[in-house]
């Protein structure tokens, strides 16, 4: 046990789309990851999305409506739900997730998740 500084742990790499694994909480992923551009629409059937903006700002694309997200503030997404994250610059987020669920709600086009 030992405190987690995740400015020094999205140091560790310059990708996008990438979720990087800093934490387990209970059965789930606690995670670092890098937006730029859009991620493509997706859903998780089972399971809500959260995302924790530390740093610039993203846009949440939901079915019909989208919601600006700045540093500081949290998004859920509710399970089942079809969305898109996006950001112009270069953006921050924290993740948390059940271990094992794929980040684009399918195991086919889901990003590997190393722990850092």
């Amino acid at each position: 046990m030992k405190p987690v500084n995740l400015g020094e742990k999205l140091a560790t790499f310059d990708s996008h789309w990438d979720p990087h694994v800093v934490a387990d909480y209970n059965d789930n992923d606690v995670m670092v990851v890098k937006f730029i551009g859009e991620f493509p629409f997706h859903d998780h059937p089972d399971t809500d999305d959260f995302f924790l903006v530390l740093e610039g700002e993203m846009v949440m694309d939901l079915e019909g409506e989208s919601h600006t997200v700045k540093a500081g503030e949290m998004f859920v997404v509710p399970k089942g739900m079809t969305h898109r994250p996006r950001a112009e610059a270069e953006c921050k987020v924290l993740l948390i997730e059940p271990k094992g669920v794929p980040n684009t709600g399918d195991p086919a086009t889901a990003a590997p998740k190393p722990r850092i």
